[in-house]
């Protein structure tokens, strides 16, 4: 079973920096950048077993506009269904 929160202190802002900067789409960016990002977004964790394993985050007015960015399952825990959950 999963946890999935929105709760910002829960997030490991070292284990999203870690995943987003070995993507391709967010290769260069700093641990400030990062922290920045989670600070100004609507942001998911995705826990198991209280460890965070995976990450979203929405960028939005919260009445018209959500843009979805920096999604992410770490790869150990794929394939169970995970990431459709998160989007739900």
């Amino acid at each position: 079973m999963i946890v999935i929160s929105k709760d910002k202190s829960k997030l490991d802002s070292n284990l999203i920096h870690s995943f987003i900067t070995n993507s391709y789409w967010g290769r260069g960016r700093t641990i400030e950048e990062v922290e920045k990002t989670i600070e100004n977004c609507l942001c998911f964790g995705v826990y198991k077993n209280e460890n965070q394993i995976g990450f979203a985050r929405v960028a939005t007015d919260y009445v018209v506009f959500a843009y979805i960015m920096d999604v992410f399952i770490l790869p150990e825990y794929r394939g169970k269904g995970y990431s459709k959950k998160l989007m739900e």
